[in-house]
């Protein structure tokens, strides 16, 4: 038990790391959004298959491991991430992000014929109504662009993570996604410097990519993944609430970030309406 608690809060605090090192190489470095992602991409896809194992019957897996619809949602969601930063705060880029997540598997259910319940309807309206708050114009509202931007990113990982309940080996299948990410995220990065005229290196902003690719991307979901057998559904969309909270704290102490009375109250509205429509889940 002590074991998969602490597993599962060192996975939680990688994928918070996301938010933070982002930000980091984004605002404190010369690094480009589009050179982040790739360095991210390619790192974490580094990580993983070394992780997996440089094994014959691995790489010929590669080409079954992990889809080409999962990696252009995987990709897409790192993309817009890195470029969301470029204005939003860690704390606040990881509520949006959690909260489009969120929202994005929520409607997919309905679709999909899910009746919610009462209370759990309840929490929808909830989270929908404080999220419509926190995005809203005003003098402390986010940048519209980078909160689009962001929106944009939760929704591709919301069809990353749907197109990834039916994986029955999901680290290897991680792996696979990340691999085929590569081609993509280099294409991207030279069509980049080609259309802007700009190549723009930075070795802190590599180095912030790098841990964000290894450790909280390629590492933190290798321990999320073995964990996740030993969390109940529920309990395993709950533990995710704790990600803004754990990213917020990171702006704070890492990025001097400051905490305004509209985030903190539609985040603890948002964070109540998730809890309530997952804990309370009608089971069909």
């Amino acid at each position: 038990m002590l074991k998969t608690a602490s597993l599962t809060a060192l996975a939680m605090i990688a994928f918070a790391a996301n938010s933070i090192f982002t930000r980091m190489g984004l605002a404190q470095t010369n690094i480009d959004p589009v050179m982040f992602t790739t360095i991210r991409l390619v790192s974490g896809a580094a990580a993983l298959f070394l992780l997996v194992g440089v094994q014959q019957r691995t790489i010929r897996k590669i080409k079954t491991a992990g889809s080409w619809l999962g990696a252009t949602s995987l990709g897409a969601y790192a993309i817009f991430f890195s470029f969301a930063y470029l204005t939003l705060g860690a704390g606040l880029g990881a509520l949006i992000l959690f909260a489009s997540v969120q929202i994005t598997m929520i409607i997919w259910a309905i679709v999909k014929g899910e009746r919610p319940g009462p209370i759990e309807i309840v929490g929808i309206v909830i989270a929908f109504s404080a999220f419509t708050y926190l995005v809203s114009p005003g003098l402390v509202a986010p940048d519209p662009i980078g909160t689009l931007l962001m929106v944009i990113s939760g929704i591709s990982w919301g069809v990353y993570s749907l197109l990834g309940r039916g994986s029955k080996n999901a680290t290897q299948d991680t792996m696979g996604n990340f691999v085929r990410t590569v081609p993509l995220a280099l294409g991207a990065m030279i069509i980049f410097a080609l259309t802007t005229n700009s190549w723009s290196i930075d070795l802190q902003g590599i180095i912030f990519a790098c841990l964000s690719g290894i450790f909280a991307s390629g590492m933190g979901y290798a321990v999320w993944y073995l964990v996740l057998p030993s969390l109940a559904r529920t309990s395993a969309g709950v533990v995710q609430l704790t990600v803004p909270a754990i990213a917020t704290l990171g702006g704070v102490l890492f990025l001097s970030e400051q905490l305004t009375t509209r985030f903190v109250i539609a985040s603890t509205l948002i964070l109540l309406g998730v809890a309530l429509a997952t804990i309370f889940k009608k089971k069909i």
